[in-house]
This record gives structure tokens, sequence and C-alpha cells, in this order.
């Protein structure tokens, strides 16, 4: 949180989540823009896009969460953006927030038929903007079952 005002082209990364009525949790990011974004934004926003979709096609049973990372991460990396994909790519969600399985570098744990995670990778430059687009998932017994249906677009407001 912060006390700067947002102004015309800013992107904001709008986080929205919280816990069910059954104790369950929710997450969810969409982007949105004040007016038109700066060209960079609209550069990495759709690198963004492709890599967040696929890490999610990526899962399924078996592979590792770092597996679902590196999808995510690669693909950001090959379009020039990797260095400022700062943080891991998802946390598991159930009865707390943020919970074990972790979708990070260096966690070999297989996914399983059930297991429920955000996949999340965000663009930051420093300073400027960022933008991220996550959703939950759940491992089918196939692969990916998303539970957030809301399109990803970026929604730029008049």
């Amino acid at each position: 949180m912060s006390d700067r005002v947002i102004r015309p082209g800013d992107p904001v990364v709008v986080d929205i989540g919280g816990t069910m009525p059954d104790g369950y949790c929710s997450d969810s990011t969409r982007m949105y823009s004040v007016g038109e974004p700066p060209a960079d934004f609209l550069e990495y926003y759709g690198a963004l896009q492709e890599a967040q979709q696929l890490a999610t096609q990526h899962v399924r049973p078996g592979v590792t969460c770092e597996s679902v990372d590196a999808v995510a991460r690669d693909h950001l990396t090959q379009a020039g953006w990797g260095e400022h994909f700062i943080h891991r790519t998802g946390h598991g969600i159930g009865l707390e927030t943020h919970e074990e399985p972790y979708i990070v570098t260096g966690n070999t744990l297989p996914l399983e038929p059930g297991f429920a995670f955000s996949i999340e990778p965000g663009v930051y430059l420093p300073g400027r903007h960022g933008a991220r687009i996550e959703d939950i998932v759940v491992c089918g017994d196939d692969g990916p079952v998303p539970l957030n249906t809301r399109p990803r677009s970026l929604v730029v407001l008049d």
C-alpha cells in the first residue's frame, strides 16, 4: 500500500481474494489500466499472458512444482523479460491463502490430483509499472482444472 495517486496511463494490479463461507480461500489477479498504458507494458503483457497459459497447460499429475515454474519463467526469459520476473510462479491454496505446494524453482514435489495452487507469473519494472495474472488451478487426473474463468485481457478504463 502507498499514498501514490493513480494517473492516466498507469497499469494497476488488482489482487482479489478472501475466505469463502466454507473456510476455503480464493485468489485472483487481473490487470487494469487508467487510459492507454505505456508501450513497453503492452509488450510484456502479451508475453505474460502466454507464460501464464503455458504454465497452466503444463499441469498434470507427476510433473514437478518447479517444472511449472520453469515453463512460465523460461517463456518470459525467451521474450526478454525474465530478469523482471522476481517471485515464484505460485502457491498452494486451501484453508490458508498461501500453503504448500509452492510453485517455485527447487520444489521437486510432483503434482498429484487434487492439489490446488495459483499460477501467477509477473513482470515488474522497478519504479515504473508491473503486471501479474493469477488464477487458481487444480491438478486433475488428466491435466489442469482452472477455477478462474474470467478473461485475462487487460481492461483499459477510460
